[in-house]
């Protein structure tokens, strides 16, 4: 019985990593680090984004203008709908391992929880958003999107839908 029940597990684990078909979606992502409120809105206007998927586990920020109620505030001001997708962030010693530094760690750990039941549910969910033809932008704060988890949502989304991704880098003010 236990064998039967893994390869019905199996099975359905391949068929969620099945390469996605059909049409090529954009996808955006953002990070605010070093930016101003308006650089990194006015960017995502640039980008005609429709709605902003903030992918931070904790939705709050030091930096005037980037907290969720703050944010969320502004971007409906644009007509920017926000989205607060929490279990696709970093665990906490996933951003401890960022701000060290140790890239390898983020990603270790990162790849780690993106398997968990919750992740993969907002994974589905930010794949139908995507679906649905909207312009949507991931937004975390890291400037620099090769040394964020946002290129691992990517990787994870990949399997889901096909997306041609576009980072966004908002000018320093």
């Amino acid at each position: 019985m236990a064998k039967t029940a893994k390869k019905k597990t199996s099975a359905k684990k391949a068929a969620a990593k099945k390469p996605a078909t059909g049409k090529t979606l954009p996808l955006f992502t953002i990070g605010y680090e070093q930016a101003k409120p308006h650089a990194v809105l006015n960017e995502l206007e640039r980008a005609k984004i429709d709605t902003l998927v903030d992918v931070r586990a904790v939705a709050a920020s030091r930096r005037p203008g980037f907290s969720k109620r703050q944010l969320a505030a502004a971007l409906d001001e644009a007509g920017i709908t926000y989205v607060h997708l929490q279990k696709l962030g970093t665990p906490a010693e996933g951003r401890q391992a960022a701000r060290a530094g140790d890239r390898a760690t983020l990603e270790r750990i990162y790849d780690k929880h993106i398997k968990k039941p919750e992740p993969q549910a907002q994974l589905d969910e930010l794949a139908g958003l995507i679906g649905s033809h909207k312009r949507i932008a991931l937004l975390c704060y890291c400037r620099d999107p090769k040394t964020c988890h946002r290129s691992r949502i990517v990787a994870n989304l990949k399997g889901r839908v096909r997306v041609k991704v576009e980072d966004l880098i908002p000018p320093l003010f």
